[in-house]
């Protein structure tokens, strides 16, 4: 049997256009398609699968298979020739396909003649949505031509699918962007919120898949792109002279919008057929399904730079640009694949949440959000090709859960939970001015963590009684360039006003990791997280950290100032650095500057090695602040950005309750102010444990500081700690369950 031809591809998609055109329902337009494209390639068998669900792939039409198979026969993804097209997003090509590895017989269907199989993906932009499959009785391969042929209706039928085209009964012809969705994602930043939905890139939306006439559609296409280059070049002629890495992604873009071979793929997808939007959508999915195999990370970035200019030039060829016309809701929750933090502190705190679909726990809009105290869920996959813009959606940070058009029970459930939370905010603004006092015991000082002039307002409202943790990156982090000393100091003196004579704890520059800077050349590490980061590149860069430490000094105009340095190891790496700090102070006064009233220099104790440093380390830091985020994972040899195993280790593990123990032991010793700082000093039943233990001062975010406050308030430390001990002697792994209990008993709710 021959090969269709291109004319052939192109008479398909004419009269898959007048089948489309027809009035009809969307199981009957279905029908009609699988009927039309048989007959188009001369195929015994064409059906199409769709999803019900994220793991189910349903028979929804077919011509050539028992009719009584449509929507009974179901499959899971993976499994049979189907399944292994929908999941790898792959064709499938064989001429004998029940001896293929992974076929699956379905008698009900009858396709035990067929031995020609021939499967394709029907996706959008990396949304898989089904899968098109032709077969035949005679056994034989089918043809590149016929593959792409098949491609490109796949393609159509997956944008008339968004469209609502195939619209009918049952969970596979579900409208799109209606029914109701759970997502699971990560915990970045905790919080509740109920708003309706802003994306931060709208979707384009292809109307019209088909090419009415080609010549046409291939010169918009080579006009688009020619505005395309036009833009780039402007781009890069913009940052002539900057960094070398900007450039490179820049030099990386120009090199994207002349490639000859991506424009002509596209305007072979016009000659198919399609539409210049289709064809630039046809080769933004291959990139994108190309991107989900790739592991080297280069290559990665380097589908995600023609993914970018993809979504450009379809924004040039559609007109729906960046002011789309659609207006922020008043209670927005913005959703995006990922962030950058000046797109994100551009919003301000107007946002009452944030979903990616992209991220980690320690990206750069990870420490925006948790500076503006803006819940965030991250990982949430799939959630931008679901969301549109005005959906109702509740972004639950406290368990990394998103309900997108949510149901009325959901939604009653969720308001239910809001209102309590409002009454207990009433109850802890009654106490926001008096100490944290336990009951018979002593009083916890109270501080908060901050890392943006927007965080300040709060730390009178708050109860606060400090700043005990000023993250100094993001200045950074929201910059192009390296920011000047004058402007530096400008900030530091700013945050020093606000505070109002309140005590400020600045920690050095925290970057490395997953904090990188714009303007500085990325590293590539096995294992960032252990690799050369904070303090590290503070010591190798010391014309940067010294520069930062000037700008604290001159800061504090006379005023007290407390210095951090970030993720210490061992004893030299502090006496460096806080030489580094003297010098600069000798500097100063040399040049007749004000010094400060009181200089205190610290170290976070974020990793296991530093808890055993030489007795002199312990003399020689005015204090110590326990990075609890860091110290957890390190402790537990489990990374806080997997989600399989960061939450499989309790903070009130037996174990790590111990080790702060000897940590508070070692501190006592010399007499060295210790604090706890990190996302569990913020929930109340930890951080009534590490009262308990012997800490005396926890730094939190400023939500938190009233919940806490009002459980300590109650608290007996003494019964307490004695619970833990009780715990700890019976053998149990963690002492949550019996805290809990106890807690219950005094008639408190945790």
């Amino acid at each position: 049997m021959p090969s269709i031809s291109e004319s052939g591809s192109r008479r398909i998609l004419g009269r898959l256009k007048e089948t489309m055109a027809e009035p009809a329902e969307g199981q009957v337009r279905l029908n009609n398609v699988v009927r039309l494209i048989a007959a188009e390639m001369g195929t015994d068998v064409c059906s199409v699968y769709l999803f019900r669900d994220e793991e189910t792939l349903e028979l929804c039409a077919t011509e050539g298979l028992n009719q009584e198979a449509v929507h009974q026969t179901r499959m899971r993804l993976g499994e049979g020739l189907v399944g292994r097209v929908a999941k790898h997003t792959k064709p499938v090509n064989t001429a004998n396909a029940p001896a293929e590895r992974g076929f699956r017989y379905m008698p009900e269907t009858g396709e035990e003649i067929f031995s020609a199989f021939l499967g394709v993906p029907i996706q959008r932009l990396g949304e898989r949505m089904g899968v098109l499959v032709v077969q035949s009785k005679e056994a034989r391969a089918y043809s590149e031509d016929d593959i792409y042929a098949l491609e490109v209706v796949a393609m159509v039928l997956a944008e008339m699918a968004e469209l609502g085209a195939f619209v009918g009964e049952g969970a596979a012809l579900a409208a799109p962007h209606q029914a109701p969705n759970m997502l699971r994602g990560g915990v970045a930043q905790e919080g509740t919120a109920l708003g309706h939905v802003f994306l931060h890139e709208p979707r384009v939306v292809v109307t019209n898949p088909f090419a009415d006439d080609a010549d046409a559609e291939s010169a918009r296409l080579r006009a688009a792109i020619d505005a395309l280059r036009i833009s780039v070049d402007e781009m890069l002629s913009d940052a002539s002279g900057g960094d070398g890495d900007h450039m490179q992604v820049l030099e990386a873009y120009r090199m994207f919008a002349n490639s000859k071979g991506w424009l002509r793929r596209m305007e072979q997808d016009i000659a198919r057929g399609l539409s210049a939007e289709a064809a630039v959508e046809k080769e933004q999915s291959a990139a994108r399904a190309r991107m989900q195999q790739v592991t080297d990370a280069y290559l990665r970035e380097r589908l995600s730079d023609l993914d970018d200019l993809s979504n450009r030039l379809l924004r040039l060829l559609t007109g729906q640009g960046a002011d789309t016309g659609v207006e922020m809701p008043d209670d927005p929750i913005l959703i995006a694949r990922n962030i950058g933090p000046g797109e994100l502190l551009s919003y301000g705190r107007v946002l009452r949440g944030i979903i990616l679909e992209e991220g980690s726990v320690g990206s750069h809009a990870t420490i925006v959000a948790r500076a503006l105290a803006i819940p965030l869920v991250i990982h949430a996959q799939g959630i931008t090709a679901n969301a549109l813009s005005g959906d109702e959606v509740i972004v639950d940070g406290e368990q990394g859960i998103v309900h997108l058009r949510p149901e009325d029970s959901v939604r009653k459930a969720f308001q239910d939970k809001v209102a309590m939370a409002a009454k207990a905010q009433e109850r802890y603004a009654s106490i926001r001015r008096v100490p944290a006092s336990t009951v018979e015991g002593p009083t916890i000082g109270l501080h908060m963590n901050a890392g943006l002039m927007a965080d300040l307002p709060s730390l009178p409202s708050s109860g606060a009684e400090g700043v005990g943790l000023f993250r100094t990156e993001l200045q950074f982090l929201i910059r192009n360039q390296m920011p000047r000393r004058r402007e530096l100091a400008d900030i530091y003196k700013r945050v020093m006003d606000a505070a109002a004579g309140r005590p400020v704890v600045f920690r050095t520059l925290d970057i490395g990791s997953d904090k990188v800077l714009p303007f500085m050349k990325p590293t590539e590490e096995p294992n960032p997280a252990l690799g050369w980061r904070a303090i590290r590149v503070g010591l190798d860069r010391k014309g940067v950290l010294r520069m930062q430490l000037q700008a604290l000094l001159r800061a504090a105009e006379g005023r007290p100032l407390s210095v951090m340095f970030p993720f210490i190891a061992q004893f030299d790496e502090f006496k460096e650095a806080r030489q580094h700090l003297l010098d600069m102070v000798a500097r100063q006064e040399q040049q007749g500057e004000v010094l400060p009233s009181e200089l205190r220099i610290g170290a976070m104790l974020e990793t296991p090695s530093l808890a055993y440093a030489p007795r002199q380390f312990y003399e020689m830091a005015d204090f110590i602040s326990i990075g609890g985020n860091d110290l957890k994972q390190f402790f537990f040899a489990a990374d806080r950005e997997n989600e399989r195993v960061r939450r499989r280790y309790d903070t009130l593990n037996v174990s790590f309750l111990t080790f702060l123990e000897q940590i508070v032991a070692r501190c006592a010793e010399t007499d060295t102010p210790l604090s706890f700082c990190g996302e569990d000093a913020g929930r109340p039943l930890e951080a009534a444990c590490f009262a308990a233990i012997g800490l005396r001062s926890l730094s939190m975010r400023p939500a938190s500081i009233g919940p806490v406050k009002h459980l300590l308030r109650k608290t007996n430390l003494k019964e307490l700690a004695a619970t833990i001990d009780a715990a700890r002697e019976s053998g149990a792994q963690s002492v949550r369950p019996a805290v809990k209990a106890w807690f219950a008993a005094q008639g408190l709710t945790v």
